[in-house]
C-alpha cells in the first residue's frame, strides 16, 4: 500500500518528527511505500522506499506558509492519483483538512486558546486558521481517524467537537531499545560533566525538549535561583533543545545563576546525558504526552514533572519521582526541585523507572502505529472497491 505522510517541518530532535520517521520505516519494513511531504527537512534523508518531497513556501505568517504548503502537497497528491498511482491513506502529523488519519501529538488548540489566551487572541487570523484546521478533522461530521497517545486530550477534543469514540485509536507509548542500554553510570557521569565543564560532584538537573517556553525552562531557572546558597553552589541545570536560548539566559543572568545554567542545541547523545544526570525536570505549561519522561525513566533518571503532562501519570504510577500538582505554584515547585537533591528515595526511583520502562516496551515494540494505519488503509480500500463494484 502507498501512504502519504504530511508534516510541516522535520528536524531530527523533535519528538513527533522522530515518531513520524519511525512509523514510516516500520511501514516500509512491512513492504509498504511511504512518501513524506514537508516544508523543510533538516537532517539525513531516510533509507529504503521512503521518498521525501520538500515543498518550500513563502509567506509573512506561519499559518500562511502552512496553508500554501497544504495546497501544494495536495495538488501533488492529486496528480499522483490522476497518473494512476493514488495514495491509499493520507496521514498528518499536523492538523489540516483532508486527512484520513492524524497522529495526535499536540493538545487541543481551541481548549488551550480559551484557557491560556485572552478574548482578543481568539479574534486573530492566526487563531481562526488553526481552529478551522482542527475543526475540519475533529468535528463529528468529519471522517478523520486518530492515533491517540494520551487520553488526557481526548476529553477536550470531545468537549469542543463531540468526536465519536470509535474514531480514536489508543497507541501505547513507544520506547526505543537504545534507551534501555545501560552504560556504566560512573562513566556517564564523567562524560556529562566533561562535556559541559562541570565539577565531578556537581548535581545536574536535565531538561530536554524543543520549545523551552512550553517546557517550562523559566520555571526551572527560577527554582534554581531560589535554592539555598550551599545547594546552589553544587548545582547545575542543563537544557537541550531547538529554541532561542537568549531570553532564558537573560533570565538566568538577572537572577544571578547564569554560570549555573547551560543551554544547548539538540544533540544525539541524550541517552548518555540522561544516564549521567542526577534528576530530570519537566515543569511544562502544557504537554500532550511527554515521551521524554519515559525516556528519562528508562535511563534510571528520577523525574520531576508538572501534572499537566499527558504522561505524568506514568511518573506517579511507577513511583519514579515527584509530580507538581495543578494549579502550578512556583514556591511549591521550588521545594520539590530542592527535594530532588536530597530525597532518600532516589535509588528506588531509579530502579523503578528502569523496570517500568521495560514493561512499557512489551506493550509497543514500535509497530503499533503501523498496524493501525494498515488497518485503516485496508478498510478505506475495501470501501472504495465496494463503491466501484456498485457503480459498475
Amino acid at each position: 500500500m502507498k501512504f502519504a505522510f504530511l508534516i510541516f517541518k522535520y528536524f531530527p530532535f523533535g519528538g513527533v518528527q522522530r515518531d513520524m520517521l519511525r512509523i514510516a520505516r516500520e511501514l516500509n519494513k512491512q513492504g509498504h511505500q511511504v512518501e513524506i511531504f514537508t516544508i523543510s527537512w533538516n537532517g539525513d534523508l531516510p533509507d529504503g522506499d521512503i521518498a521525501v518531497h520538500v515543498i518550500p513556501v513563502s509567506g509573512i505568517f506561519n499559518y500562511t506558509r502552512y496553508q500554501r504548503f497544504i495546497d501544494a502537497a495536495y495538488a501533488q497528491i492529486r496528480r499522483d492519483a490522476e497518473s494512476g498511482s493514488p495514495f491509499d491513506l493520507l496521514v498528518g502529523f499536523n492538523r489540516m483538512a483532508g486527512l484520513d488519519a492524524y497522529f495526535v501529538a499536540d493538545p487541543c488548540f481551541v481548549e488551550r486558546a480559551h484557557v491560556m489566551r485572552g478574548f482578543f487572541y481568539r479574534l486573530t487570523p492566526r487563531y481562526r486558521w488553526f481552529a478551522r484546521c482542527e475543526k475540519a478533522i475533529f468535528s463529528a461530521q468529519a471522517k478523520t481517524e486518530f492515533l491517540l497517545l494520551s487520553d488526557v486530550e481526548k476529553r477536550h477534543f470531545q468537549k469542543w467537537y463531540h468526536t465519536p469514540d470509535e474514531r480514536f485509536h489508543f497507541i501505547p507509548p513507544f520506547l526505543s531499545s537504545e534507551r534501555l542500554v545501560q552504560q556504566n553510570k560512573a562513566e556517564m557521569r564523567r562524560y556529562l560533566r566533561g562535556e559541559f565543564g562541570f565539577g565531578a560532584d556537581d548535581f545536574v538537573y536535565l531538561l530536554v525538549g524543543s520549545g523551552f517556553s512550553v517546557k517550562g525552562l523559566d520555571r526551572a531557572i527560577i527554582a534554581l535561583a531560589n535554592m539555598p546558597a550551599d545547594q546552589l553552589a553544587q548545582t547545575r541545570l542543563v537544557a537541550v533543545g531547538q529554541d532561542n536560548p537568549k531570553p532564558f539566559m537573560q533570565m538566568a543572568k538577572k537572577l544571578g545563576v547564569a554560570e549555573r545554567v547551560i543551554i544547548s542545541k539538540g544533540r544525539p547523545d541524550i541517552p548518555q546525558l540522561m544516564q549521567g544526570a542526577d534528576a530530570y525536570v519537566h515543569p511544562a505549561y502544557r504537554e500532550n504526552t511527554g515521551l521524554v519522561l519515559l525516556e528519562a525513566m528508562a535511563c534510571g533518571l528520577p523525574v520531576l514533572v508538572t501534572d499537566v503532562c499527558g504522561y505524568a501519570f506514568h511518573v506517579a504510577a511507577a513511583d519514579v519521582g515527584l509530580v507538581s500538582a495543578a494549579p502550578f505554584d512556583q514556591a511549591a515547585f521550588n521545594q520539590l526541585f530542592q527535594r530532588m537533591m536530597t530525597d532518600p528515595q532516589t535509588e528506588v526511583w531509579r530502579a523503578n523507572g528502569r523496570r517500568y520502562a521495560q514493561q512499557l516496551m512489551q506493550a509497543n515494540d514500535g509497530s503499533a502505529e503501523a498496524r493501525v494505519l494498515i488497518g485503516m488503509a485496508r478498510k478505506k480500500s475495501g470501501v472504495a472497491n465496494r463503491a466501484v463494484q456498485v457503480s459498475s
